[in-house]
């Protein structure tokens, strides 16, 4: 389902109601997403639910309105009444929420002052959601036109929770070409701070119990241990890097295991990995995995639905089962011997990228979308 800018129509409104703009996989989504839609004939308006962040940085400079609401509690009455007021005011034609706190309040606040199209997003494998949670997806599934997702895991583990699948529409992840400048390895390994001779293992994402780092330090210490020479670069900041810190210490040694925080220079890096680690236990379809298959990284991955949709086991990665920390430090041993297998992994993995995950056709996708869905409510009437 796409539509070429060359196809535009009168213009759209369409408000992206997300919980906040912090340096998240949705979060960079649903940024690419509205900076590319007036392409389209599409005005985007974004509608943070909760907090700002720093993304909203790159859709001002885009000229995207931002608006936030500032939800204070968990459950915050004053919050859905501030979002149902702007609704009304501002007269979306198609209403698109992202994550559940965005889908609970956007959904019914978008509703109850009658946009015309309500879609919802479900972009992750939500294995922490309670009863209660799906209770309230499942009523809101049922008085939405559509709910987009990026995965074929995602919506299969959504209908096991009572959403019917028809009800999902898939457009994957989009993410834009490389355009970082290049750096040499001992640049890479200078930022770093580790000996340029060692073989870097990198893993990027949200330091939280969901990306299970616990199991990647254990198994960065086995193959320190076999090797000697090899060292996991963790990059990325969260609720658990205090704790991480310390099991890293107990487990572990600084030359074996490397925090390096949050860091803007991630792409630049990537290249310079001898291997790439995700060990998450859940995800929908991970941006940090994207990007280190674009730059052409071998990569090590937990065997789950989204993780899956991106590497297939011996062709354009490794997947090992959750949390089985050895088999992460043997497949891991078979790419640092074998660099022509890691050589031809990166390669047909970074081809994967470039067929299958654009931004252009993510964009593309939607716009199509929210057009087809307008349309039909349009002649409904």
């Amino acid at each position: 389902m796409t539509e070429s800018p060359q196809s535009l129509r009168s213009e759209l409104r369409v408000a992206l109601i997300i919980p906040s703009l912090d340096q998240g996989g949705a979060e960079k989504q649903l940024c690419l997403l509205a900076c590319g839609l007036p392409q389209y004939g599409i005005q985007p308006h974004v509608i943070v639910l909760t907090r700002d962040g720093p993304l909203r940085t790159g859709l001002e400079a885009a000229g995207v309105a931002v608006d936030v609401i500032g939800k204070r509690f968990r459950a915050d009455p004053t919050a859905y009444f501030r979002l149902r007021r702007l609704l009304q005011r501002t007269s979306p034609a198609v209403a698109h929420t992202w994550l559940f706190a965005a889908n609970a309040y956007g959904r019914q606040a978008a509703r109850s002052v009658g946009v015309p199209v309500v879609l919802g997003s479900e972009r992750c494998v939500d294995l922490w959601k309670s009863p209660m949670h799906f209770a309230i997806d499942r009523y809101l599934a049922r008085r939405t036109a559509a709910i987009t997702t990026n995965s074929p895991g995602v919506r299969d583990f959504y209908h096991v929770h009572g959403i019917a699948e028809d009800r999902f529409v898939i457009i994957p992840n989009g993410i834009p070409p490389r355009q970082v400048a290049e750096i040499s390895r001992q640049e890479a390994c200078r930022r770093l701070a580790i000996d340029p001779a060692r073989k870097v293992i990198l893993a990027v994402g949200r330091l939280w119990p969901q990306k299970r780092y616990r199991d990647l330090i254990w198994a960065a210490d086995l193959v320190a241990t076999l090797r000697g020479d090899t060292t996991l670069v963790i990059i990325g900041d969260g609720p658990q890097s205090g704790e991480l810190l310390r099991h890293r210490d107990a487990v572990s040694h600084p030359r074996h295991v490397r925090f390096a925080g949050h860091r803007s220079d991630v792409l630049e890096l990537l290249p310079h990995a001898d291997v790439f680690w995700i060990g998450s236990e859940y995800e929908g379809q991970s941006n940090s995995l994207i990007e280190a298959m674009q730059a052409g990284c071998a990569v090590v991955a937990s065997d789950i639905p989204g993780n899956r949709d991106l590497v297939t086991h011996g062709q354009t990665g490794m997947l090992v089962g959750v949390g089985d920390r050895a088999d992460f430090a043997r497949k891991t041993q078979t790419l640092l011997e074998d660099r022509d297998l890691a050589a031809r992994l990166g390669e047909a993995a970074r081809q994967k990228i470039a067929d299958e995950f654009s931004v252009a056709a993510m964009v593309a996708a939607h716009a199509a979308l929210y057009r087809q869905l307008a349309q039909q409510h349009s002649s409904s009437r």
